[in-house]
């Protein structure tokens, strides 16, 4: 295959000579290539916007938001979907990444496993992909064999796609309902997509799964209400998140999370109401879990 005419293998002019600079030197270089990738990604807003929208609606049916990729792409993904659970309290199945190689090649390559596209579809089936399900592909190329048939395998399915790529008229876009083709220029170090492109993707996936959880509840305000509670540091973010929110003390706080058994969002709707914990639970669960839903429920009742 032809690679030379893809843009995230051309050579960068201003890097030439990359080898003969100085450490200060080539941080300047990096960070003044690295400050075009937010302009590129505001490009392609609206069909970040799209496929937001898709997977907002498979979390609120109960489907997954599923992403599938290899090399630094499938890392990045498998990064996204593990920082889920305990910034949004999702269960590990909710946001799932998959990559050619199997987990163990997020430590170590496995040499050729991104060239095989029968895997592709293999690993999305042994998960059980439905059609309540959103599938993502991430490839900086555009081109990676495994991508491309986890994405044709997943519109068989029923799936929405999207595809995420560095480079225009993308293969993995043409088989995906929506394309996202950031086009972030020629790599400081010729072909290394870890960089540039990497940011870029990265910046997208945090679009996607944040918005999301945004659009399923999981946000009230600009907090993270459903934090799962795992550390000394995380208990102090709850009960930080609850003054703010409710202007409560620190000791008012501790005791509505006390009696909410933890979760953020029943002792915020406890003290913002004025009720208890199984009211409040009960509040949240006629309003799809959005505080905000809940609040002006209550007080258009008044």
């Amino acid at each position: 295959m032809d690679i030379k005419s893809m843009t995230t293998e051309t050579r960068n002019q201003n890097s030439c000579n990359l080898d003969m600079l100085s450490p200060l030197e080539i941080c300047r270089l990096m960070n003044k290539e690295d400050e075009k990738v937010a302009a590129q990604v505001h490009e392609v807003l609206p069909q970040i916007a799209e496929a937001i929208t898709w997977v907002t609606d498979s979390l609120r049916k109960g489907g997954r938001l599923i992403y599938i990729g290899a090399g630094t792409s499938g890392r990045l993904g498998l990064l996204d979907a593990v920082e889920c659970p305990p910034t949004f309290g999702t269960p590990d199945y909710m946001v799932q990444g998959l990559m050619a190689g199997g987990n163990e090649a997020f430590i170590k390559a496995v040499e050729g496993a991104e060239d095989n596209s029968q895997m592709g579809a293999e690993d999305l089936r042994s998960i059980n992909l439905t059609s309540a399900d959103t599938v993502i592909g991430i490839a900086a190329s555009g081109r990676t064999p495994y991508v491309i048939g986890g994405l044709k395998y997943a519109r068989e399915t029923g799936c929405k796609t999207a595809a995420i790529a560095c480079n225009k008229n993308s293969a993995v876009g043409k088989v995906a309902d929506t394309a996202i083709e950031v086009i972030v220029g020629p790599e400081v170090l010729t072909g290394s997509t870890r960089l540039k492109a990497g940011t870029a993707q990265k910046m997208i996936l945090n679009m996607i799964s944040t918005a999301s959880m945004v659009g399923i509840g999981k946000v009230y305000q600009n907090f993270m209400v459903d934090v799962m509670q795992t550390n000394e540091k995380l208990h102090t973010r709850a009960e930080n998140i609850v003054m703010a929110v409710t202007s409560a003390s620190r000791e008012q706080a501790k005791e509505m999370l006390l009696q909410a058994d933890g979760n953020v969002k029943t002792a915020i709707v406890m003290l913002l109401l004025d009720m208890d914990a199984e009211s409040a639970g009960q509040k949240l669960k006629q309003s799809d879990g959005h505080i905000r839903n809940a609040i002006e429920t209550r007080r258009s009742q008044k």
